[in-house]
């Protein structure tokens, strides 16, 4: 192989005992896994929601879109169960900034040692404020120190297809949401989550094991191929697949972003909102289809939009909320559009 080797990284134990998550924490992540699991089962019938920055960058803004989260969700948790995206790895369609596990200091050289404390540290901090986070496995050989405090998983568009992300996620032990392919096939988005659903046998640190399946697997509809995926269609379509391979818990989440968002090509977060109302008044007289959509996915920060970093002038990054990857929804129009889908969500 042809590589070479920058430094010996310690131990993720090391890691963690350094950076410990209190006994309340770890009992709080246990509890919003379960209600989470509710949810897809069909026992608790609040929406699932997840939101939250692209990228989890910058630390101080992750944490203070954390603070107004865990302020707005103690008037929607009637109504809607919040999981904030804590984002830290990014997957790349050629090249670019994969995030601040790698780097977390996008002006600087990566560095993944620092890159693993900063964003642990940053995880365990909005855990301790009382909100359950979600991640995307883009690296399955790097989960440990992480995995053990998600509520929920997503495995990626680019990643959904791919055998050894969907035996990972038949092996955690919280829920997983596969996305559908950036090709769109949806019959494919169902066979990625048939296989994350039964066992496996693999190999995991060092030894033959057999993976349990993961029962509450589930598809996320993000678009595709520039175009969205999320009409009445699209969803008798996923349902018709599920049925025919008998998947435990159906159910869909809808990405509100992504190619879901686009127009012209480019995506504009303002029109995440809209997707979402008119997702549920689509489906309002559909009991198999409200029962199908369980939730959805958006992607929000302080400030709308998002912004291009100039590698040789830092200074002008803004460092206050505004995404330097995919373009967020703002933080106004987030409180608005979550104060009226509680509201109408009975």
């Amino acid at each position: 192989m042809s590589y070479t080797i920058i430094k010996k990284l310690p131990s993720v134990e090391k890691i963690i005992q350094s950076i410990p998550l209190s006994i309340e924490g770890h009992t709080k992540i246990l509890q919003d896994r379960q209600e989470v699991n509710n949810i897809l089962e069909g026992k608790d019938k609040r929406l699932l929601m997840i939101v939250g920055p692209c990228s989890a960058w910058p630390n101080e803004a992750v944490l203070e879109y954390a603070r107004r989260l865990v302020s707005l969700n103690k008037k929607l948790e009637h109504a809607l169960k919040l999981v904030m995206r804590v984002y830290i790895q990014k997957p790349r369609t050629t090249k670019g900034w994969t995030g601040p596990v790698n780097q977390p200091n996008p002006f600087s050289s990566p560095d993944i040692e620092a890159g693993v404390r900063y964003t642990r540290k940053m995880m365990v901090d909005v855990i301790e404020m009382g909100l359950p986070i979600a991640d995307e496995a883009l690296f399955t050989h790097n989960a440990k120190g992480f995995l053990e405090l998600l509520t929920w998983v997503a495995i990626g568009a680019r990643s959904s297809e791919d055998q050894e992300h969907r035996v990972f996620a038949s092996a955690i032990n919280c829920a997983v949401g596969m996305k559908n392919p950036t090709h769109g096939s949806l019959s494919i988005a169902v066979n990625s989550v048939v296989a994350a659903q039964h066992p496996h046998v693999a190999v995991l640190d060092g030894y033959e094991v057999q993976t349990h399946g993961n029962s509450h697997a589930h598809v996320v509809l993000r678009g595709s191929n520039h175009a969205p995926n999320y009409s009445i269609d699209h969803l008798l379509e996923i349902k018709k697949h599920m049925n025919v391979h008998h998947v435990i818990n159906p159910s869909v989440i809808i990405d509100a972003s992504h190619d879901n968002c686009l127009i012209n090509g480019k995506k504009d977060p303002s029109l995440q909102s809209n997707i979402i109302f008119d997702v549920l008044k689509s489906i309002e007289n559909q009991p198999d289809l409200k029962n199908l959509v369980k939730g959805f996915m958006v992607e929000s920060y302080l400030k709308e939009g998002n912004q291009k970093i100039d590698e040789h002038h830092p200074e002008n990054t803004d460092l206050n909320g505004l995404s330097i990857t995919d373009p967020c929804l703002g933080w106004d129009q987030t409180e608005e559009m979550l104060l009226r889908l509680a509201k109408i969500i009975k």
